[in-house]
C-alpha cells in the first residue's frame, strides 16, 4: 500500500507539501486558530486548542498567539505553560514532556528544506522530529531547529538558537546554543563553563 503524503511527512520522508489533504488541514487549522487566538477567556481558548492537538495533558495553558501547521503531530505532557506567540511547525512530531515552561516568541521548527535548488523548486520538503524532555524551561525568543532532542531539566537561555541535541541537567545559551552550566538533579550548579 502506498503511503500518503501525510504519512511520509510525519515519518520524516520527502513529501509534497502542496498535497490536497495537507493544504486542507493547514487551511482548517489557520481558520480555527484565527478564532481561538481571539478568545480572551483562558479556559475556552485552551480547551479549543486541545481539540486540535494530537494529545495533551489536562493542565495545559497557552497564551494568545499560538500558531502551528497541523496539530496532529504535536504531543504535550502534563503541566504545560507557553507564553505569547508560540510557533510549532509540526511537519514531523513535536513531543514536549511534563512540567515544561516556554517563554514568549519561541519557535519549534521541524521542516527541513533540501539544499539542492532543483528539489526545492520541485516543492519537495522533509522534516526531523523535535523531542523535549520533562521539567524544561525555555526562555523568550528561542529557536529550536529540526532534529533536536533536549533531555530532562534543561534550561535554554533567552534568544538562543538550538541547533543540536543536549543531555539532561544543563543550561544552554547562545547562537548556536552551547552548554554554559551543568546542573545536578535539584538544579544546583555543579559546573559552570
Amino acid at each position: 500500500m502506498m503511503e500518503t503524503e501525510r504519512e511520509k511527512m510525519t515519518a520524516g520522508k520527502p513529501y509534497k507539501q502542496f498535497d490536497a489533504e495537507l493544504i486542507a488541514r493547514r487551511k482548517l487549522v489557520r481558520q480555527q486558530l484565527l478564532q481561538i487566538n481571539q478568545l480572551a477567556e483562558n479556559e475556552a481558548r485552551n480547551g479549543q486548542l486541545k481539540t486540535l492537538l494530537a494529545d495533551v495533558g489536562d493542565d495545559f495553558f497557552a497564551e494568545t498567539g499560538i500558531e502551528f501547521d497541523y496539530g496532529f503531530n504535536i504531543h504535550i505532557g502534563e503541566h504545560f505553560y507557553a507564553n505569547y506567540h508560540l510557533t510549532l511547525l509540526d511537519t514531523c512530531p513535536i513531543t514536549i514532556g511534563e512540567h515544561c515552561y516556554i517563554g514568549p516568541d519561541v519557535g519549534f521548527y521541524t521542516p527541513v528544506h533540501p539544499l539542492a535548488a532543483r528539489k526545492r523548486d520541485a516543492d519537495v520538503e522533509l522534516g526531523k522530529p523535535i523531542t523535549i524532555g520533562n521539567s524544561i524551561w525555555i526562555g523568550g525568543h528561542v529557536t529550536i531547529l529540526p532534529g533536536v532532542t533536549l533531555g530532562d531539566r534543561v534550561v535554554v537561555g533567552a534568544g538562543s538558537v538550538v541547533t543540536k541535541s543536549f543531555p539532561d541537567d544543563v543550561v544552554i545559551a547562545g547562537n548556536p546554543a552551547r552548554v554554559i552550566r551543568q546542573l545536578d538533579a535539584d538544579g544546583d550548579v555543579i559546573h559552570a563553563q
